[in-house]
Order: structure tokens, then C-alpha cells, then sequence
């Protein structure tokens, strides 16, 4: 059998760990390249120092999915080209993505740069935030076109059938910024500088990489000046398909927005630096979750396109169930062990006391968020790009932000920390009804089929 073939015969539970297992351990490595930043920050800096990395992150992600979308848009178009052995179209498309790139990249350094100030206390930086936010974004903005670079970069590596390569693109700037944190922090005693030039080193050690990769004749691809010519129908194709992504991130952006600004209007820079931990965690503690996700997506699309409804239920109960079964896990280890996990970031009193219960109730409902990815993913693999939206920005855009405006009001911060398990649940109950008329609907159209087989096969008798 083919890799492929096997998606389709092995044993759903094998199939999910092969296909989980090397997705969890990337998003570990990410998680951990955060975690570990954040704490050399927290406990040789200062809480200021968390909260100033918490307001420019989502900025630095919003910058950096316009690499992703080109990216994902691109390698979409690559794919097929490739598949059909239309190697001029592939190198053409590639072009056009790095001309795309430089083009968005060279917008995004000026304006971040002439209009910096707004564009902080926008995000959140203000008050005592806003000096080491300026300082912090002042020396990571010349990095972060080659983050957007490296994104776009691991796309088409993954179309060209190189998925170690691509994973060593997101292993590099974490290895970088690991070794880099301990020396500029700690030895050289940089303090929120070192930490920014640590950064800024991994995102052009990454570009840098990924450059290398396709001038060095190992990609399948090649730069070429020729194909740098931007081509409307080219352009608008590769929009049109990472639209999707640059909805999520654009969402994702204004729920920062919202946040930081509710939490400061609440709880000023302190606040801001609970939630930088919260972030932190909430990106170690749900790498198997998402890794079952992702693990879960080829294997149902698999399945569904092969009709295989079968195998497709079997898939998505068995993602629930296991992943609810390390939620649960989870959710236990953070209710006993809170402030011990906030003091891995901080000393100082105020912000562990803080911290620790404001963790506990934003992890409330970590039981149920696999049901909400599932639901989310179950549409993505078999396809039905409309619901797969809708339902990916369910909690963020249309549970998250508005419950972010009604409940601090009411119970003041509490009402931040409590805003995530309540839109948890809403989504996931939400994401559950779409799936559960999704599995309903499966197969419907060779029963449909069949009966007309069978209509047709009685007129002729």
C-alpha cells in the first residue's frame, strides 16, 4: 500500500497517533520557544516586561499571516501545478509569492515604524507599557519580514513533499532564541533589549534558512528573476484561497485589541501581564490537542472523499474521545498546580497572586474544546471552506469578543478570566451541532443515488 492507501485500511487509532504525534511535537517546540521566553523575561526583567511582549505578539503574528496566507494560497496552486508535472506554472506562482512578499513585507516595516506610538496603545501599550513596548518593537521590527518570509517559505516546502524540511523551518528560530536568551538577558544583562535581539535573531536565522534552502539547488522550486512579475489572475487565485487565514489572524487582531484594552481599563499593566502568562500556557497546554487535530484532518478527508462514512465516524469520535481524555488531564494539572505554574514566570507577589486563579478560570472548560477543534476541522478536511470558517472564528469573533464587552462590567476582571470557559462552551456546543448534522448528512448522497437506481430499475421491470 501506498502512505496514502493506508489512510484508508490501517486502524483509525494507529493512523491517528502516526499522523498526531509528529504535529504535537511541532507545536511543542513552539510552545516551549514561548514559554521559556517569557520566563527569562518575567524573572530577569519584570512583569512591564511580559505585558510589553503580550501587546506587540499579536501584531507580530498579524504581520506575519500575510506570509502565511500568501503562503497557504500559494503552495495550494503549487500542489496541483506539480501534480500535473506543470513545473513553468509552479516556479511562476513561487515568483509571484516572493514579489507578494517583499511588496506587503516593505508596507508593514514602514508603517509599523512611522506609526509605531498609535499602533502599540491601539494593541494595549499604554501607560507604564508603552516605553518597553516601544523599545521591545523598535528592534524586533526589522526581523519580522523575515518571519513573514520563513512562514510563507514552510508552505511551499510542505507542496514540494519536504515536511522535515519545513518543520526545521520552525525549529531553527526556536533553537536560536533559547540559546540567545540566557546569554543577551542573563550574562550580557540586556534585560527587555537582549530579549528583542534574541527574537529578531531567530526570525532572520529562519528566513535566512529557508533562503538558503532555495538557492542551494535542494528545492524543487528555483528563484528566478524572470517570474517576479506580479500576474493579476496568479494574484487574485492565491488571495482568494489564504483569504481564509488572513480572516482568522484579522479576528484574532481585533480580539487583541479588545483584550489588552479591557484589561487594562480593568486591571492596568498587571492585568496585562496575568494574561501574558495565561497565553503562555494555553500554548503548551493545548500542543496534544491541536496535534490531534491536525492528526485528524488528513485521515478524515481521506476517508470521506473514499466514502468510507464508516471510517470518517469512527475518526471523529476517536479524536473526541482521546483528546477529551488529555483535556481533562490537563485541566486537572492546572487546577492543582496554578501558582506553581505562574511562579515559573515571576517572583513578584502581586502579579502570582493574580495570576494563579485568573489560570484556573480561563481553563474552566478545557473538557470541551475538542469538540469545538473537531467540529471546526470536520469541515476544513472533507472541504466546505464556508462552514470550516465560520465555525473556526465561532469563538473568538462571535463568542470571545462580545462576552469581552458585556461581563467586565458586571464582575470587573473576573469577568475577563471567566469570558474564555463560558466562550468555550458556547463554541463547542455550537461546533457540536454543525458535526453532529454534518455525520447525520453523510452518505445521504449514495442513499440518494441508490434509491433512484432502484426507482429506475423497477420502470424498466
Amino acid at each position: 500500500m501506498t502512505r496514502a492507501e493506508k489512510l484508508g485500511k490501517e486502524p483509525i487509532g494507529v493512523l491517528l497517533r502516526e499522523q498526531a504525534i509528529p504535529a504535537s511535537v511541532g507545536m511543542l517546540v513552539m510552545s516551549i520557544y514561548g514559554i521559556i521566553d517569557t520566563i527569562f523575561v518575567g524573572q530577569y526583567v519584570g512583569s512591564i516586561a511580559i505585558a510589553a511582549i503580550t501587546v506587540i505578539m499579536p501584531i507580530t503574528f498579524l504581520i506575519g499571516s500575510i506570509g502565511m496566507a500568501i503562503g497557504i494560497g500559494g503552495s495550494s496552486i503549487i500542489s496541483r501545478a506539480l501534480g500535473k508535472s506543470n513545473q513553468t506554472k509552479a516556479a511562476i506562482v513561487f515568483g509571484n509569492q516572493v514579489s507578494l512578499i517583499l511588496f506587503f513585507c516593505s508596507i508593514a516595516i514602514i508603517g509599523g515604524w512611522f506609526y509605531q506610538e498609535p499602533l502599540l496603545k491601539l494593541f494595549g501599550g499604554k501607560g507604564e507599557i508603552l516605553p518597553a513596548a516601544k523599545e521591545y518593537f523598535s528592534l524586533i521590527l526589522p526581523g519580522i519580514p523575515f518571519l513573514a518570509w520563513a512562514m510563507m517559505c514552510n508552505t511551499v516546502i510542505r507542496a514540494e513533499g519536504q515536511p522535515k524540511m519545513a518543520m526545521i523551518t520552525l525549529l531553527v528560530p526556536a533553537f536560536v532564541n533559547l540559546i540567545l536568551d540566557p546569554l543577551l538577558i542573563v550574562y550580557f544583562e540586556m534585560g527587555l533589549a537582549g530579549a528583542a535581539w534574541a527574537t529578531t535573531a531567530g526570525y532572520i536565522s529562519s528566513g535566512l534558512f529557508t533562503l538558503w534552502y532555495f538557492v542551494s539547488g535542494k528545492s524543487t522550486l528555483k528563484l528566478q528573476r524572470a517570474n517576479l512579475g506580479l500576474q493579476a489572475p496568479i494574484v487574485k487565485e492565491i488571495f482568494s484561497l489564504g483569504g481564509v487565514t488572513l480572516a482568522r489572524q484579522g479576528v484574532i487582531s481585533v480580539l487583541a485589541i479588545v483584550l489588552n484594552n479591557t484589561l487594562f481599563s480593568y486591571g492596568g499593566a498587571l492585568a496585562i501581564s496575568v494574561y501574558g502568562i495565561i497565553q503562555r500556557v494555553m500554548m503548551f497546554a493545548n500542543f496534544p490537542v491541536i496535534g490531534i487535530t491536525q492528526g485528524f484532518l488528513p485521515i478524515a478527508g481521506y476517508n470521506y472523499g473514499a466514502r468510507n462514512w464508516d471510517r470518517v465516524r469512527e475518526t471523529i469520535r476517536l479524536s473526541i474521545k482521546s483528546g477529551t481524555v488529555i483535556a481533562i488531564g490537563l485541566f486537572a494539572c492546572i487546577l492543582l498546580f496554578a501558582p506553581q505554574l505562574t511562579r515559573l514566570f515571576t517572583n513578584e507577589a502581586a502579579l502570582i497572586q493574580q495570576a494563579a486563579p485568573a489560570l484556573r478560570m480561563s481553563f474552566l472548560a478545557t473538557p470541551v474544546i475538542l469538540v469545538q477543534l473537531i467540529g471546526s476541522a470536520y469541515f476544513q478536511a472533507i472541504g466546505k471552506a464556508i462552514p470550516a470558517l465560520f465555525l473556526t472564528l465561532t469563538k473568538q469573533g462571535f463568542c470571545l469578543i462580545p462576552l469581552l464587552i458585556l461581563l467586565p462590567p458586571i464582575w470587573g476582571l473576573n469577568g475577563v478570566w471567566l469570558s474564555f470557559p463560558i466562550a468555550d462552551i458556547l463554541a463547542a456546543s455550537i461546533c457540536f451541532f454543525y458535526l453532529r448534522k454534518g455525520m447525520r448528512k453523510m452518505g445521504e448522497e449514495d442513499s440518494t443515488v441508490k434509491e433512484i437506481k432502484e426507482v429506475r430499475t423497477l420502470s424498466d421491470v
